[in-house]
């Protein structure tokens, strides 16, 4: 049986790889160079701050070996907000648990409030990658213990309530710079607005450049923001690609299913069109897409999805297997359990097969908190006239 402790050594490389977990040994290279870029390379806040920040995220996600781990490394007087007033350090947890809880509900003035309290751009660039990347890891942990037979521990200590408990949707109908909001899931081309300043690209270094050169070109305003932090995106862009480009395993249109379905529980409308156009490319299967895409999932007061099965209604019985199993891994606390691997081994997958499941999913909770964080989605071309 394997437990999250014995299969975060081995992501880690902390311990040999026993060969008992089915992770692509490039997904395994990529995971740990990202987290040692954010946790033992120099960053712009301290690492025992990091720690403390990355417990938080799995305390709130239900992980309670992972947010141990973190917390052993970590400043105890952040964990526990056992702070004096600084109000830079608050307004930093305030919204770490805000992106870690309620993505979907960040808006501009949460950045604005950032930096109102003196976090500067690459601090908050940071900030969202050690969230996005906590909830990728806790998945991926998540899956591989269920596929090892086990069942992930539970953290069930107090958490406390986002500040954006009880906020309503955004009733803005324009980007602050003032293009159209999408309101609807959709296959449609959209375009993505930051909310915090791109390094331009005459300012970048070669190390920002080749931070994302395996994904994008230049042009890419979400890449040349990312580039602020720019050792943990080359590990990012590089894993992108393993996760999604590795060779035999889960059909490709199979693996852009699991990300559409993770963006529909996170309420990342960009990153669904995004992936719901690539999964009907690979598969053709527009009318099942099309379907998931108009599911209309319930949420409470944090914006967190009230159970997620409906997404796989009125599909075949593999693709039903794939989302409830991928929907199930993307709740804020994953509820996914041996049942779902019975059930995905019921309709063909085997075990390399269903990692690629985990790993797709995993990827789009980091994907999707990046997305929701940092700025919003757009329609193209439609912005109002000044």
């Amino acid at each position: 049986m394997t437990t999250t402790v014995d299969s975060l050594a081995v992501l880690l490389g902390r311990a040999a790889d026993s060969g008992e977990l089915p992770v692509r040994d490039e997904v395994l290279t990529h995971t740990r160079e990202a987290y040692a870029a954010l946790y033992e390379s120099p960053q712009v806040l301290p690492t025992t701050t990091l720690h403390a920040l990355a417990a938080l995220v799995a305390r709130h996600q239900g992980g309670a070996e992972l947010a141990a781990h973190h917390a052993a490394l970590a400043d105890p007087a952040v964990l526990e907000h056992d702070l004096p007033f600084d109000p830079k350090l608050r307004a930093i947890i305030e919204h770490v648990e805000l992106v870690t809880v309620s993505p979907g509900l960040v808006t501009r003035d949460d950045q604005l409030a950032l930096q109102i309290a003196g976090v500067a751009a690459d601090e908050i660039v940071l900030i969202s990658q050690v969230v996005a990347y906590e909830s990728y890891l806790l998945r991926a942990l998540h899956g591989l213990d269920l596929l090892g037979g086990g069942r992930p521990a539970r953290y069930d200590g107090p958490v406390r309530e986002t500040v954006a408990h009880g906020r309503t949707h955004t009733a803005e109908t324009r980007t602050y710079l003032g293009s159209e909001i999408p309101q609807h899931f959709t296959r449609e081309v959209l375009a993505w607005e930051p909310w915090v300043p791109a390094i331009e690209v005459a300012d970048l270094t070669a190390e920002q450049a080749e931070s994302f050169a395996a994904k994008a070109t230049t042009n890419s305003e979400y890449f040349r923001l990312l580039a602020r932090v720019p050792a943990v995106l080359k590990a990012r862009s590089a894993l992108d690609n393993a996760v999604f480009l590795g060779q035999d395993g889960l059909p490709r249109g199979e693996r852009e299913l699991a990300a559409a379905v993770t963006s529909k529980v996170n309420g990342c409308i960009y990153c669904a069109s995004v992936h719901a156009r690539k999964a009907e490319f690979q598969t053709r299967r527009t009318d099942d897409i099309d379907r998931l895409l108009a599911v209309r999932l319930e949420r409470d007061a944090d914006d967190v999805a009230l159970g997620t099965d409906p997404l796989a209604d009125g599909q075949d019985e593999r693709w039903a297997a794939i989302i409830r199993f991928a929907a199930r891994l993307s709740e804020l606390r994953p509820t996914a359990t041996p049942d779902d691997i019975a059930a995905l081994r019921a309709v063909g997958l085997d075990s390399d097969e269903i990692s690629d499941v985990v790993f797709s999913t995993a990827f789009f909770a980091w994907a999707n908190r990046l997305m929701l964080s940092l700025g919003e989605p757009a329609v193209p071309g439609r912005r109002a006239e000044a």
